[in-house]
C-alpha cells in the first residue's frame, strides 16, 4: 500500500487571504507532493462589488458579490495547485464595528462551538499534518480572522490530529519597508500607533522561515485571480519580480509540535520527512 501523502490544510476567513498570507507555501507543498486543503470560512458578501462599490452603497449586491468572489476563489486555487478547496459559506462579518458584524449567518456572531465541529468534520476527513490559520487577533484585528482563530484552535482540541500547528505572522523588520514601499505606490499608510498592539513578531521570535520565491510567480497570478478586491491586492502594483522579493518569504509562529524538530525551520514538515 503506498505510503499517505502528507498533508497541509489553511484556515482562512474570505477569498483572497489565501493568496496574500499563504499562497506561496500552497503552491510549494503542492509541487513538492503535498495535499494541500484550503477551508475558506466566509463567502465574501462584504467585498467590492463591480467597478468598486462599496457595501451598503447603490449598486452593490451581496448576492453578486458571493458568487463572483466563489469564481475567483476557484480560479486562485488552480493556479496555486490547491487539492482540495472547502468552503464554510458563512456570511462575511465585514470590519469589525460594522452592522454586518451582528447579522443572522455572519461568521462573527456564529456560535463558536457549531463552526468548529464543522471544521473539526473537516480536519478528521483530511487528517492535515500542518495547520496554518491566524493568530489570536487575527492578525489585524479582522473579526472573521479572529473567528477562523478560535475555531481552528477549537477543532484542533477536539480532534487531536494535526502534528503541527502555526500562526501567521510577520516579521516587524519588514514593516518600516513595507510602509515605504506602499507611500512609494500612493497608497495611504499611517505609522502604527504606539498604543494599539502591534502587528507582526520581532524576528528572533518567529519559528519558521519558508522560502517560498520560486513560486513568486504564482502567488503574484492567484492574487491577481482576484481582480474585484483592487484595494486587497494592491501589491500587484508592485510588479512581478519586486513582489516576489517583498513576498517571497513566508513567515509562521509554530504553536503545536509533536515532531521535536528544532526552531527556526524552514519547512512547515520539518520533522515530518
Amino acid at each position: 500500500m503506498a505510503e499517505r501523502p502528507l498533508t497541509l490544510m489553511a484556515v482562512h476567513a474570505h477569498p483572497d487571504d489565501e493568496a496574500t498570507s499563504t499562497g506561496g507555501v500552497l503552491a510549494r507543498y503542492a509541487a513538492e507532493g503535498v495535499t494541500t486543503v484550503l477551508v475558506t470560512c466566509t463567502d465574501g458578501r462584504c467585498g467590492d462589488g463591480p467597478g468598486g462599490v462599496k457595501p451598503g452603497d447603490e449598486g452593490h449586491d451581496p448576492a453578486a458579490v458571493v458568487a463572483m468572489r466563489q469564481a475567483e476563489l476557484e480560479a486562485s486555487c488552480a493556479t496555486l495547485n490547491v487539492t482540495h478547496l472547502e468552503t464554510l459559506g458563512y456570511a462575511d462579518s465585514g470590519m469589525m464595528g460594522w452592522p454586518t458584524n451582528d447579522l443572522p449567518g455572519a461568521f462573527w456572531t456564529t456560535p463558536l462551538a457549531e463552526a468548529a465541529a464543522r471544521l473539526a468534520d473537516l480536519i478528521r476527513q483530511y487528517q492535515p499534518d500542518v495547520i496554518v490559520t491566524y493568530d489570536e487577533n487575527g492578525f489585524y484585528g479582522h473579526p472573521d480572522h479572529i473567528q477562523a482563530h478560535r475555531i481552528t484552535m477549537a477543532a484542533v482540541e477536539q480532534t487531536d490530529v494535526p502534528a503541527k500547528v502555526y500562526w501567521t505572522t510577520v516579521p516587524r523588520t519588514a514593516f518600516a519597508e513595507f510602509g515605504r514601499i506602499m507611500k512609494e505606490l500612493g497608497v495611504e499608510w499611517a505609522e502604527p500607533d504606539a498604543a494599539e498592539p502591534q502587528l507582526g513578531l520581532p524576528d528572533d521570535e518567529i519559528t519558521t522561515w519558508v522560502d517560498t520565491s520560486k513560486y513568486g510567480a504564482q502567488k503574484f497570478a492567484a492574487l491577481a485571480t482576484h481582480a474585484s478586491q483592487t484595494e486587497n491586492i494592491f501589491f500587484l502594483q508592485l510588479g512581478q519580480e519586486r513582489f516576489t522579493e517583498l513576498m517571497g518569504m513566508e513567515t509562521f509562529l509554530r504553536v503545536r509540535d509533536r515532531t521535536g524538530a528544532p526552531t527556526p525551520e524552514d519547512d512547515l514538515f520539518a520533522g515530518l520527512r
